[in-house]
């Protein structure tokens, strides 16, 4: 990952420092011309320009923009499905007995999680953490219809060199207390939380908090944040047993409460329900897959509505102690976005994916105050949608036209629900999808 930007204009010119590390595939390594390699990074920061290249993704999601703000809005910054409490340490259970056996089992195997990941002491010595890594992402298959109708449409996986690369940094001091900055293809997105409100802020799109109670960043989750994670899982039960890449892992499961569910809806979108499982390895005790999934309803006109269900898997790999903490240095996330409800031509299913590594871990960070976590100036507080949204929602296909493999629009993604206008258009909010 580079740091600085070099100044290829003038020899004797300081070098910039980036805001996010930029990937070093920006820059051609095996091309010795450093303007060249110059001109690839600035054809990375253009976020505006689309490129032409072999039928992808980027055609059938009607441009390459379109197709970032898709993955950003969904796969870039989503949150776990309920607040967590860390303002105690943890400490171990005093009766186990006085539990049902699937919650007293949990409770069990969290004890074991923290054990391998570091032991109590080592993660209530934690006040603040530092995480810098790169992304690759992109939407890997659409379909859409039902029955005999349906049609899909594959693109190459990022496994295979597919996709847009990026970067990404997170600052954090508690679960409440987050911030995350993240550039893929030139567009960066912003989201943090100061303890009573979490945010995000895009280029599409003004700033603008969610519904409910501010909630933890499930990247965070995803191997970075042990103390969380137990805390998260301290109140679930056990369901069972699964092999994960022929690792046995018990099945821990956990459901968000129907005021939480309510807190985030509003009078045209229903939060339905929230789930969230983590898989726990029999072998290590450490937490190797975890998986959330949501539905939702859109109240239309009439008596129709449309649903969304989203479901995550992130698979985490690559633990390494970091200060005698195990930390987990790379996985990859696939996300299935479902809609349906309407007549059977109408309903899709998106599928993206994210690998992503990380490339520096630290903890106990001087000097991170406060203000490193205010939202932006702008913030701008939905009273009545279901968190806000993007203005122009026209991201995620509905219809495959062959033989020229191009999907059109549907008018999802956010929501931006104005009580006083007599519109009926209702756009979910990528961040609830």
């Amino acid at each position: 990952m580079r740091k600085l930007c070099p100044n290829f204009d003038r020899e004797d010119g300081l070098e910039t420092v980036l805001e996010v590390p930029i990937p070093e595939e920006m820059f051609s390594s095996n091309n010795r011309n450093n303007g060249t390699s110059w001109q690839n990074m600035k054809s990375w920061m253009r976020s505006h320009i689309d490129r032409s290249a072999a039928p992808s993704s980027t055609t059938l999601f009607g441009g390459r923009n379109t197709e970032i703000q898709l993955l950003l809005g969904v796969v870039g910054a989503p949150l776990v499905p309920l607040p967590v409490r860390c303002d105690q340490p943890i400490n171990r259970p005093r009766n186990i007995k006085d539990h049902p056996i699937e919650a007293s089992m949990a409770k069990y195997i969290v004890q074991q999680y923290i054990a391998a990941t570091g032991g109590e002491k080592a993660l209530n010595s934690i006040d603040s953490m530092y995480a810098m890594g790169k992304v690759r992402m992109m939407a890997s298959e659409i379909s859409t219809g039902d029955g005999n109708s349906s049609k899909v449409v594959k693109v190459k996986s990022v496994r295979h060199g597919g996709g847009e690369v990026g970067g990404f940094v997170l600052w954090q001091k508690r679960p409440e207390l987050w911030c995350l900055e993240l550039v893929v293809a030139g567009c960066k997105i912003s989201a943090g939380s100061d303890g009573k409100v979490a945010w995000r802020q895009t280029p599409w799109h003004h700033s603008h908090a969610s519904r409910g109670p501010p909630r933890p960043l499930r990247r965070s989750l995803q191997g970075l944040d042990p103390r969380s994670t137990a805390n998260l899982f301290s109140d679930s039960v056990c369901i069972g047993e699964k092999a994960i890449n022929y690792e046995d892992c018990f099945v821990l499961k956990l459901e968000a409460e129907p005021s939480t569910l309510s807190a985030r809806s509003s009078n045209n979108v229903e939060i339905i329900r929230h789930t969230i499982w983590g898989h726990f390895s029999q072998r290590t005790g450490l937490l190797i897959q975890l998986e959330d999934s949501h539905l939702l309803r859109i109240k239309s006109a009439g008596n129709e509505s449309v649903y969304w269900e989203t479901t995550m898997e992130s698979l985490i790999e690559d633990y390494r102690p970091v200060e005698g903490i195990n930390i987990a240095h790379g996985g990859r996330t696939a996300v299935s976005l479902f809609r349906f409800g309407e007549s059977s031509e109408n309903h899709s299913r998106t599928r993206m994916e994210e690998n992503w590594t990380i490339e520096e871990v630290d903890f106990n960070i001087r000097g991170l105050s406060m203000d490193c976590f205010l939202p932006p100036g702008d913030l701008k507080k939905e009273q009545e949608g279901c968190d806000t949204v993007a203005s122009n929602a026209r991201l995620l296909p509905f219809k495959v036209r062959a033989p020229s493999v191009k999907v059109g629009s549907s008018k999802v993604v956010a929501v931006d629900i104005d009580e006083s206008s007599s519109s009926t258009d209702v756009d979910v909010d990528e961040e609830e999808l």
